[in-house]
């Protein structure tokens, strides 16, 4: 063996490793260690040089052939029972964080742990990962959290960009005023003057849907009502004041144009210029622009992108926003999940009701259309099961619904929580300093 052929004296004592472990003195055997070669003590069985030794032990004398580990030595007794028994078992007195720690340096596995603390140790384990959930909410809500630190570390580097730049106070304090609406009353009130032309802007997009705010001109050619145009070009020269605005005392150019709620303003407002360059376009009556009113039908289905910005005002609506995103792990479980029931519960109320003259559901893609409706509680009534057994496929489909939705949903939410807390924080932070 190369670790006995280059640092072992040969005798006896080859068949030992001696070990020390904060004092505890142990001679084991090389028979025990081999049991387990991915151990630390196994490895040290096939280090060929000193170096290979130190990168596994905190010291090595090659005079007394003996290998010092700087751990807690009371817990060596139960990895020395490990290699003896196969089974290691926990400590007490001894934290489940600390153990994790300790048999992960030991290269020993948790599957190893035995019957009697395997259970146990699972119930420290899932404990202590919700009282570390719980002070992290608390440190949220007190705006000690590491993240909500550096989020208003950001915010404070940001309003450092604007020394030295032209009109440095005037822009500064506009900027302030427009991000952030708990600056000052009249923070508050462009805010409100904000959200309130969003609001208007909404509902004049869906009063224009209405039949009698249609209308057509001599070549019944569909035209817009022309007071809910004259509100539609208030509402986007407020949304482009405003942006120009933002863009002109932003303090990064750059980072402005990047925000994702720069880019939904940009969206909302894109329309209704490009709409207006195609309109003059179509004038001509250019053989080239005979599908122009298709893109500007379009074009004024994207006005719908304005009720995006209300997130602008809503903290809650930020949060969820991020939670979606940070949640894409439950969200992805949850549709997997959906998918799966609607897949099976298609096909089986497909083949139990088939055969019934009265059931709407005669294909499968029907069947999908009603286990969608079923899982997710919403049950519109258009599709349903006649028989007996169809009807206790749909039982036996929305308790499995309720179960499968319900599963990731407190997950999602508990994150929903924190960055609402987390949003929260940040419009309060700059306010406070």
């Amino acid at each position: 063996m190369v670790y006995g052929q280059i640092l072992h004296r040969h005798g006896p004592d080859d068949c030992f490793i001696n070990v020390n472990v904060g004092g505890f003195k142990q001679r084991v055997d090389h028979s025990l260690l081999k049991r387990f070669p991915q151990t630390r003590l196994g490895r040290l069985l096939c280090c060929s040089s000193r170096e290979a030794i130190l990168e596994l032990c905190d010291d090595f004398s090659p005079s007394e052939m003996e290998y010092y580990f700087d751990r807690n030595p009371h817990f060596f007794c139960y990895v020395l029972n490990f290699y003896l028994t196969g089974k290691i078992h926990l400590m007490e007195g001894l934290c489940v964080v600390s153990f994790s720690q300790e048999i992960e340096y030991w290269g020993i596995k948790e599957h190893h742990l035995d019957s009697c603390c395997s259970n146990k140790f699972q119930e420290l384990k899932e404990f202590a990962g919700d009282k570390d959930w719980e002070e992290q909410s608390d440190e949220q809500q007190f705006y000690s959290s590491d993240s909500s630190i550096e989020e208003l570390s950001a915010v404070d580097k940001e309003l450092e960009t604007f020394e030295g730049s032209w009109c440095a106070d005037v822009r500064q304090n506009i900027w302030l005023r427009l991000e952030n609406p708990s600056y000052s009353t009249s923070a508050k009130m462009m805010a409100l003057a904000s959200l309130s032309v969003v609001v208007i802007s909404i509902v004049a997009m869906c009063i224009h849907s209405m039949p009698d705010f249609h209308h057509v001109d001599l070549n019944d050619k569909e035209i817009e009502d022309p007071v809910l145009t004259i509100f539609e070009n208030i509402c986007v020269l407020c949304f482009s004041v405003e942006f120009l605005v933002r863009l002109a005392v932003a303090p990064s150019a750059r980072k402005f144009l990047c925000s994702p709620l720069n880019i939904i303003d940009f969206i909302s407002i894109m329309p209704f210029y490009t709409t207006l360059a195609l309109d003059i376009a179509d004038k001509g009556e250019s053989a080239e622009l005979e599908n122009v009113g298709k893109v500007m039908q379009i074009l004024r289905l994207m006005r719908v992108f304005r009720i995006l910005k209300l997130a602008r005002h809503s903290a809650g609506l930020r949060s969820l926003g991020v939670t979606l995103r940070h949640s894409y792990h439950e969200v992805g479980l949850l549709v997997l999940f959906l998918s799966v029931g609607m897949s099976i519960f298609s096909v089986l109320i497909y083949f139990v009701e088939k055969e019934s003259q009265e059931s709407q559901i005669q294909n499968i893609p029907i069947g999908w259309w009603w286990a969608t409706i079923s899982m997710t509680t919403v049950g519109y009534g258009d599709t349903f099961p006649v028989t007996l057994a169809g009807k206790l496929v749909g039982t036996l489909c929305i308790v499995c619904g309720l179960l499968v939705v319900a599963l990731p949903i407190t997950n999602i939410f508990n994150q929903f929580s924190k960055f609402y807390q987390r949003q929260k924080a940040l419009e309060v932070g700059p306010c406070s300093n």
